[in-house]
């Protein structure tokens, strides 16, 4: 075992000793150590209700012949930090997640993880460190919270607080009534109720096969749940026995399959980072040409908030992730899971009891998958846009850039009514180092649509999206700014032309225009000048590599300067 390394040979006398004094048993100390990785706080909805699925992970840990041993790492919550300096450090966190974790597991020499997540940056980041350190690891996502309910109709976070305020704004809706919307659109314990990123990262964990069968939907506030949980700890001793391993199910044919389902369920594109991301940690190339490749025979088969009416429950309740996979079975790499039942394994043994929620593949709600890739002179290197939450007839427009440096500079232009039927908003400088951390652009697109504006303008940026985001909002536009990319070099009134179904992206402009903006450019300074954001913009990789960290040696390499 692994841990012999910290209790076994008279010279770990210390060691015991000190393992000892945590109450660890002498039957205990013969046991594999197993790290319960909880991402318990009182701050985030999807996490609040941590406290008895750790538990009954231990308890199914003990039960299967191993000694549990709980740690945690912080997470942040998207919809608190949105729209303010809170949202630089929400991406950055991935990444730290994945270094703490590292960091306590190899000091501690576990022989294998439970890792409980929900939310996210959170989920992502245990991924990631699931593949780097590659010991027997279960990951349990908490599950959604239930539906809303205000005056009798459901209701989910994005459409019902965050478009709220740009109705309030337009004069649609009353502030007493936005009040009470914001009281009930979030009832209680839970990821977000649609398939915003928190959701869709747990569907990618399941169907890349490292969580139990099922577990991606079932609601946070179920017995199911707290059954699953339990289950988990007692499959993480099996996969121990069996010396299975991250890498031996996260390969590139199960990633393929999580893209796949990404697709299908119209999820959010936040998985165009954290996907490549994850694969980095395995080693296996994944990129935006591989959402492109995949979304054009992958059609989108849910139709889910924000682009739908339909809730993660209704999944739930139509068969859970398995149905979804059911009804794409013949597209589905048949790999294999940490339940020890193959993909197509999985597939046979679902039901579908709802073919108005998860539709069969020949009654496709869309013919391609939710996310597409866009290129161009624009973003020479990629962006993405979730076209499930595209009106069809913005599938194609032609606007007029009107270019903002910062988030907060769109958002107010947003609200004082300068943003115009025909605008292109460009919201630059928002980019991995540009940010630096990536924002993501809730606050500023919810307000665009609430006030009516998302069939006659489009948001080109940087930064990122929530999953909640609707409507042509373009964002991972690589390179960035501060990178020099073209979007640094846009003028108010460009002629920005975006054709989604050819994938492309085109900024009007000569390209001896462009060469002369370029010899005139210079990079602004940096928004922040200390803290841990100064050391991430110093190494993180594009939006189009998943936004990693690389040392400065590889990062020079990869780039030919020096720094």
């Amino acid at each position: 075992m692994r841990s012999d390394r910290v209790k076994k040979g008279i010279e770990k006398a210390p060691a015991r000793s000190l393992l000892y004094a945590t109450g660890v048993t002498e039957a205990g100390m013969k046991s594999p150590f197993v790290a319960v990785i909880s991402s318990f706080t009182d701050i985030i909805p999807g996490h609040i209700g941590f406290r008895d699925l750790e538990r009954a992970i231990e308890r199914g840990i003990h039960t299967g012949g191993g000694q549990a041993f709980l740690s945690s790492v912080p997470g942040v919550c998207d919809g608190i930090a949105m729209g303010h300096v809170g949202m630089h450090y929400s991406l950055p966190t991935r990444d730290l997640i994945a270094d703490m974790i590292e960091c306590v597991v190899t000091a501690h020499a576990f022989d294998g993880m439970v890792m409980l997540t929900n939310c996210d940056k959170i989920t992502p980041g245990m991924l990631m460190a699931a593949a780097r350190l590659n010991i027997p690891t279960v990951i349990v996502t908490a599950g959604p919270m239930m539906a809303g309910v205000h005056r009798q109709q459901r209701r989910s976070l994005v459409r019902d607080t965050f478009e709220a305020i740009g109705q309030v704004q337009a004069g649609t809706m009353s502030v007493e009534e936005m009040v009470a919307l914001e009281k009930e659109a979030c009832p209680g314990p839970g990821s977000c109720s649609g398939m915003y990123t928190a959701n869709t990262m747990a569907c990618v964990t399941e169907s890349i096969g490292m969580s139990i069968t099922g577990c991606a939907t079932a609601l946070a506030v179920s017995g199911k749940k707290r059954r699953m949980a339990f289950d988990s700890g007692v499959m993480v001793m099996d996969l121990i026995k069996r010396d299975i391993k991250p890498r031996d199910i996260m390969t590139k044919a199960a990633f393929e399959n999580a893209i796949r389902l990404d697709l299908a369920l119209g999820g959010s594109t936040n998985t165009a980072l954290h996907i490549p991301a994850i694969a980095h940690e395995v080693g296996v190339n994944v990129g935006m040409g591989d959402f492109d490749r995949l979304g054009r025979t992958t059609p989108q088969i849910c139709s889910i908030r924000p682009g739908g009416e339909d809730f993660i429950e209704d999944i739930e309740y139509a068969g859970g992730l398995p149905a979804v996979m059911k009804e794409l079975k013949t597209i589905l790499n048949d790999e294999a899971t940490i339940n020890g039942t193959s993909i197509h394994q999985i597939c046979d043994a679902a039901r579908n009891d709802n073919r108005a929620v998860i539709h069969p593949m020949a009654d496709a709600f869309k013919p391609e998958g939710g996310i597409a890739c866009l290129k161009g002179n624009l973003a020479p290197d990629g962006c993405v846009v979730k076209q499930s939450a595209v009106a069809p007839e913005m599938m194609k427009f032609t606007g007029k850039a009107i270019c903002f440096d910062s988030e907060e500079k769109a958002y107010e232009a947003a609200l004082a009514g300068k943003v115009k039927p025909g605008h292109a908003v460009i919201v630059r400088y928002e980019g991995p180092k540009g940010g630096p951390g990536m924002r993501e652009m809730l606050a500023t697109t919810a307000a665009i649509t609430g006030m009516g504006l998302s069939k006659s303008v489009a948001l080109i940026t940087d930064g990122r999206f929530s999953g909640g985001t609707r409507g042509p909002c373009i964002g991972h536009v690589s390179p960035e700014a501060m990178a020099g990319g073209p979007l640094a070099l846009v003028k108010n009134g460009d002629l920005i032309e975006i054709d989604i179904p050819k994938r492309k992206i085109e900024l009007k402009v000569s390209a001896a225009e462009l060469a002369k903006r370029r010899a005139a450019w210079k990079a602004p300074k940096p928004k922040i000048t200390s803290g841990y954001l100064v050391r991430y913009a110093d190494s993180v990789t594009s939006a189009a590599t998943g936004g990693v960290h690389l040392p400065q040696a590889q990062l020079v390499k990869k780039s030919g300067k020096k720094k």
